[in-house]
C-alpha cells in the first residue's frame, strides 16, 4: 500500500477531537451519579492516599481589562478594579472548604498555578493577600512549583517581586502572535520591547523557568507572520514554549464571531504553519515534549519528559504527578484522581455559593474501573507517545482494531499489547487517543463538541 501524504493524512483526520486534558472528557461526565458529598469523600480519600507527594492548586483568576477574541477561557471583562477584594475573600473561603474536608490534617503543597483570565490584572498587594493566606495553612514541598500567567502588557515589575518574594520561580506570558495585523483581529496587543522588559525584570529579579504561549491557526495568520514571530521569540530565548494549535468554537466563546472561518488557516494551511514552527524551534536547540509543547534541555519539563515523569492535566502539561489537584474560583476543575469537579462559571454564583458556605461545585464525574483504565492510556499516549495495554482486558481486541486504520496509515505501531506513536503520528496524537475513548465511541454524538485536531 502506498504511503498517504501529510496532505492526505491532514485532509482524513482533521477532525473534531478532545484535547485530552482529562479522561472522561467534560461532555462525557456523567453528572448523575455524582453529588457534591461523593466529592468530598472523593478528594479526603485521595489525600489521604497522597499526602507524602503532596497536592497541586490552580487558582483562576477570571478578570481582564478587553476581550481577546481568540480566548476560549472563562473570564469577566471589567476594568473595575473594586471587584478584587471581594473575589480574593471568596477564595480564601472556598480554600477554607476544602481545607476542612481534611479534617484538620495540615496538606502538603507540591504546587500552584495562578490561570485566567489574567492574573496581573490584580494588584500586587492583592496577591499578597491570597497567597499568603493559603500558604499560612500548608507546609511547602522543598521542591515545589508556583507559577502563574502573565499579560507582557500589564506585568509590572512589582508584580513579579512579589510573587518572587512569595515563592513563585516561574511564569508564563501569554503572547500568541507579534504580528500587528493578527494582533489587531484577535484584540491581544504586546510589542516585543514590552515582552523583554518583562523577562529581563524576571531573570534580573530570579525566575528560573519563562514559558511563552504561542498559538498557530489564528486569523490573518501566514507562513511569513508565523515565521517571524518564532524568530522574535528565539531571540527573546524562553526557556519553554507551548505552541498550540488554535482551537475554533464559537458555539461556545461568541467572541470568535469577530472574524469568520474565511479568515482561518484550515487543514494542511494550518499544518504548515505548525510545521515551520516546529522546525525553527528544533533548530534553535529546543526539545519537542509532549503535544505542542517545547523546552530546554536544563528545563525541569524536559528532564521530567526524558525521566518518564511528565504529566498531563488541566492546566496542561506538567513536570510532576500529582493525584490531587484542587482548583479553586469560577469555572475552575478540581482532579483527585478517581474524580473530577468544576465549580459554577459566573462571578456572581461563586460569591452566592461561598457566602452561603456551599463549596461552590456544580457538576463532576466519579471515574470506574474501566474509566481509571483507559486514563491511565491516554496519559501515557499524551505523554511518553506509548501504551501498554493491561493483560486480559476484555477492550484490546476493540482498542486494537480501532487503531488498525492509524496502523495502515503509518501513524501507530503495535507490538503485541504495546502501542507507539510513529514520528509522523505524534502530530495526530488527539485522533490516536480517540481510539481509546470509550465514552466518546458509545455516544455516537453528531454534535460538535470539540475543536478540529488540527
Amino acid at each position: 500500500m502506498q504511503q498517504m501524504t501529510m496532505e492526505e493524512l491532514v485532509q482524513k483526520y482533521n477532525v473534531a477531537a478532545p484535547r485530552y486534558t482529562s479522561y472522561p472528557t467534560v461532555p462525557f461526565w456523567d453528572n448523575a451519579t455524582f453529588s457534591v458529598k461523593a466529592w468530598a469523600d472523593q478528594v479526603y480519600q485521595t489525600f489521604q492516599q497522597s499526602k507524602e507527594k503532596g497536592l497541586s492548586l490552580y487558582i483562576h483568576l477570571p478578570f481582564c481589562e478587553s476581550l481577546c477574541t481568540y480566548c476560549g477561557c472563562n473570564t469577566r471583562i471589567t476594568k473595575n478594579h473594586q471587584v478584587e477584594r471581594p473575589y480574593i475573600e471568596s477564595l480564601l473561603k472556598e480554600w477554607e472548604m476544602y481545607l476542612a474536608i481534611f479534617k484538620g490534617e495540615r496538606p502538603l503543597l507540591s504546587e500552584i498555578h495562578l490561570g485566567g483570565g489574567t492574573p496581573t490584572f490584580f494588584q500586587p498587594d492583592m496577591l499578597r493577600r491570597l497567597i499568603e493566606g493559603i500558604l499560612s495553612q500548608v507546609d511547602v514541598a522543598a521542591d515545589s512549583s508556583f507559577s502563574f500567567e502573565a499579560h507582557p502588557a500589564n506585568t509590572r515589575i512589582e508584580h513579579l517581586q512579589t510573587l518572587f518574594d512569595l515563592g513563585f520561580r516561574r511564569l508564563s506570558l501569554g503572547i500568541q502572535d507579534f504580528d500587528p495585523v493578527v494582533q489587531f483581529v484577535i484584540n491581544r496587543h504586546q510589542t516585543v520591547e514590552e515582552v523583554e522588559a518583562v523577562m529581563l525584570n524576571a531573570r534580573k529579579i530570579g525566575f528560573e523557568s519563562i514559558n511563552f504561549d504561542l498559538i498557530y491557526g489564528l486569523p490573518k495568520q501566514t507562513l511569513a507572520s508565523v515565521e517571524d514571530t518564532i524568530q522574535k521569540s528565539m531571540l527573546l530565548g524562553p526557556d519553554r514554549i507551548s505552541f498550540y494549535s488554535y482551537a475554533h468554537v464559537p458555539w461556545i466563546k461568541p467572541g470568535q464571531r469577530h472574524y469568520t472561518e474565511a479568515d482561518l488557516p484550515s487543514g494542511s494551511a494550518k499544518l504548515a504553519l505548525y510545521h515551520i514552527g516546529k522546525k525553527l524551534i528544533l533548530e534553535h536547540g529546543y526539545e519537542d515534549i509532549g503535544m505542542d509543547h517545547f523546552a530546554r534541555r536544563e528545563d525541569a519539563l524536559y528532564l521530567a519528559f526524558q525521566q518518564g515523569k511528565l504529566h498531563r492535566n488541566f492546566m496542561g502539561y506538567a513536570d510532576r504527578f500529582s493525584s490531587l489537584l484542587i482548583g479553586i474560583g469560577v469555572s475552575s476543575i478540581s482532579d483527585a484522581w478517581g474524580g473530577f469537579a468544576q465549580n459554577v462559571k459566573t462571578v456572581e454564583e461563586y460569591h452566592k455559593w461561598i457566602e452561603s458556605g456551599i463549596l461552590p461545585v456544580v457538576k463532576g464525574h466519579l471515574l470506574d474501573d474501566e474509566d481509571l483504565m483507559i486514563r491511565r492510556y491516554i496519559l501515557a499516549m499524551m505523554c511518553q507517545g506509548e501504551v501498554k495495554l493491561e493483560p486480559g482486558s476484555d477492550l484490546n481486541a476493540q482498542i486494537k482494531h480501532k487503531l488498525s486504520e492509524l496502523v495502515a496509515d503509518g501513524l501507530v505501531v503495535l507490538l503485541g499489547d504495546r502501542i507507539q506513536a510513529t514520528p509522523t503520528g505524534r502530530s495526530f496524537l488527539r485522533n490516536i487517543c480517540m481510539a481509546f475513548d470509550q465514552r466518546l465511541l458509545r455516544s455516537g454524538s453528531q454534535n460538535q463538541l470539540f475543536s478540529q485536531a488540527i
